[in-house]
């Protein structure tokens, strides 16, 4: 797993399109969401941002990120300024079930714990396998479930220093 770096950006973008448009049809695939748009200033920037990646034979094999929480979901109760939001774990079916998810996210929560983040917020959706309880198993607790009919928006969140003193989080 390594750090995202600026030459990188534009394979970067179209790796994470191209998983999201696999993964969700029901978006539209033309527009570039703000993060990527921003990537250099989101993830590589002032050093609040972290964009991790795993690769096979020169090529992008899996993402993952974190940026710092904006509140958008007002249902939701964290805490302040040191909780960022984890946001864009791909893995290319080729490597799904390998464990490339869960090494992606054992050096994004190092890196968390490196940066000081109190608080690890995600949210993700029913109908994506496995995903809810793959985050349940890396310690996460869900805080929300959203009744729209569609999505089923499921929050969760993790407390890091909490997280920190478990053996099987803090030895990741």
């Amino acid at each position: 797993m390594r750090p995202a770096e600026p030459g990188q950006v534009p394979a970067i973008v179209d790796y994470v399109m191209a998983a999201r448009a696999s993964i969700f049809p029901q978006l539209d695939t033309t527009k570039v969401p703000d993060d990527l748009a921003r990537f250099d200033e989101v993830y590589l920037g002032d050093g609040r941002g972290c964009f991790l990646l795993a690769w096979q034979d020169s090529q992008i094999v899996g993402a993952i990120g974190y940026l710092p929480y904006d509140r958008r979901f007002s249902q939701l109760r964290l805490p302040g300024t040191d909780t960022v939001e984890v946001v864009r774990l791909f893995v290319s079916p080729s490597c799904r079930g390998a464990g490339v998810a869960k090494a992606l996210y054992a050096a994004l929560l190092a890196q968390a714990l490196r940066a000081g983040v109190g608080t690890l917020y995600l949210h993700t959706h029913p109908f994506l396998p496995g995903a809810i309880a793959f985050w349940q198993k890396q310690g996460f607790e869900v805080l929300d479930i959203e009744s729209d009919p569609v999505w089923q928006t499921t929050h969760m969140r993790l407390d890091l220093e909490a997280a920190s003193s478990r053996p099987t989080l803090a030895s990741s």
